[in-house]
């Protein structure tokens, strides 16, 4: 009688708190993964590789993205003659 009343309790004090989830590109891995590994009859296998294998494509394309964005932002951002290479001259 005891046992229920003290997991009830602990499940009651985890719904409160709320931590934000990384998960982008876990749940279409893991649903693709869940079905091929369906077939090979390893469901379960398929969707915790399907979910690190989205995860880490998710992460990859994020980070070429923003690489992307900054690479814009300097050519579009940089003055002429730095984009050109050339140094002012130096008066005597």
């Amino acid at each position: 009688m005891r046992l229920p009343f003290v997991l009830l309790t602990v499940a009651g004090l985890g719904v409160g708190y709320t931590a934000p989830a990384n998960a982008i590109g876990c749940i279409s891995g893991g649903v693709a993964g869940a079905v091929a590994g369906h077939m090979a009859h390893h469901g379960v296998l398929g969707a915790i590789g399907g979910c690190v294998a989205g995860h880490e494509y998710h992460k990859h394309h994020k980070q070429a993205a923003q690489q992307q964005n900054v690479q814009q932002q300097n050519t579009t951002g940089a003055p002429e003659s730095a984009s050109q290479g050339t140094q002012p001259e130096r008066t005597q």
